[in-house]
């Protein structure tokens, strides 16, 4: 497993490191079933504090990604399904967005902006922008 931390990086640590375990479960880097590094280990080879591995960790947990199993590790949970189309099709818009000159910021707030009035409606109490013809 390949997961990169940079310290110059205004977002923190743990959430770099959560962010890219994210994306190699969801792309299949990582299947099912599989063992995460143990949190000292990916401290060490990442540079960071076991701690921060541990918060990551914790989060992924949270989201249901992983089970921890106490003195025995992370496993990457069995994703029925899986999210291989989806993480094909967010490579794909990445690629286009950079061959368009579109920075990250402004690619995130189209993708918030667009899951936020998909189908299915806004949430409760917030009102649709008026359509333009």
């Amino acid at each position: 497993m390949l997961i990169r931390v940079d310290p110059a990086d205004p977002l923190p640590l743990h959430e770099q490191l959560t962010r890219g375990i994210r994306a190699s479960i969801i792309d299949g880097r990582l299947a099912g079933g599989e063992r995460l590094p143990a949190a000292r280990d990916l401290a060490a080879s990442v540079g960071v504090n076991m701690h921060t591995v541990l918060h990551a960790y914790r989060r992924l947990r949270d989201e249901g990604l992983i089970e921890l199993h106490r003195g025995r590790g992370a496993v990457v949970l069995v994703r029925l399904g899986g999210h291989g189309a989806l993480a094909g099709a967010i490579h794909d818009l990445v690629d286009e967005a950079k061959a368009r000159d579109i920075g990250e910021p402004a690619l995130l707030a189209l993708i918030s902006e667009a899951y936020r009035w998909a189908p299915g409606g806004p949430p409760t109490g917030v009102r649709r922008p008026p359509t333009t013809r």
